[in-house]
């Protein structure tokens, strides 16, 4: 099992194979205070990238918006504002129970294999969960796919910071401070570990823009966030 995780379950983690089962598992195993350990983790900083990711995709009023990798529905509820009907998906049922008090509707689903029709939304929106998908190729073409002609996608997720001096202390935090306060606030510390090692191994915004182009989406861009540690990279469907 590529977890890492012990027999009894604690201290589960996926590898960066990133096994659609493993990083499920991890995900239910953080679920009980994922939302208190991302506000640590980012010094607060996690609701403003939300409302940056909710202004780049500029949904109008009774526009219909899906929300992959929706966690607890956080993310879902801020995209709701203003009259949207944002949808939380996520394939963690951990995830989707620790949310379910939140007055957006969910449904359980595999960014790689969206349960819904084509050309059905009218925007998708992914906030820190491309990452953690097998193929993260295969979903952008399956977010293509339930989208609606003119309709746009908004991925927000870690990136490249674009100082070298603050890239450096970045990965240093990453590598050294991230897992000793994952330890502090965390119901699965370890999947911090993944968290770490998965944003060092992800490619840098250009890259992550080619991928977007070579998905069929037009008119890509990026915006950077807190130095680069964030980017917002979004796309029009044809």
């Amino acid at each position: 099992m590529a977890t890492g995780g012990r027999p009894d379950g604690v201290g589960v983690r996926a590898g960066l194979d990133k096994r659609p089962a493993d990083v499920a598992a991890m995900f239910d195993r953080v679920a009980g205070r994922y939302d208190l350990t991302n506000t640590v983790l980012s010094g607060g900083l996690d609701s403003g990238w939300r409302r940056a990711t909710r202004e780049a995709l500029d949904a109008r009023p009774g526009s219909t918006v899906l929300d992959v990798a929706a966690g607890t529905a956080v993310s879902t509820v801020e995209l709701a504002a203003g009259g949207v009907h944002a949808i939380a998906c996520d394939f963690s049922q951990g995830m989707l129970r620790a949310g379910a008090s939140r007055p957006v509707p969910k449904v359980a689903g595999d960014a790689m294999a969206l349960p819904l029709a084509d050309e059905s939304v009218d925007g998708v929106v992914i906030s820190f969960g491309l990452r953690n998908v097998a193929d993260p190729r295969q979903a952008l073409r399956e977010f293509r796919r339930v989208t609606r002609p003119g309709g746009r996608l908004v991925v927000c997720e870690f990136s490249r910071p674009t100082w070298a001096p603050f890239r450096t202390v970045y990965t240093e935090y990453l590598m050294r401070a991230l897992p000793p306060i994952a330890r502090a606030v965390s119901s699965n510390p370890e999947a911090y570990v993944y968290l770490a090692e998965s944003i060092r191994a992800w490619p840098a915004q250009p890259e992550l823009a080619s991928w977007l182009q070579e998905s069929g989406w037009g008119d890509v861009a990026w915006r950077n966030l807190t130095g680069g540690a964030v980017a917002l990279h979004r796309g029009t469907r044809a």
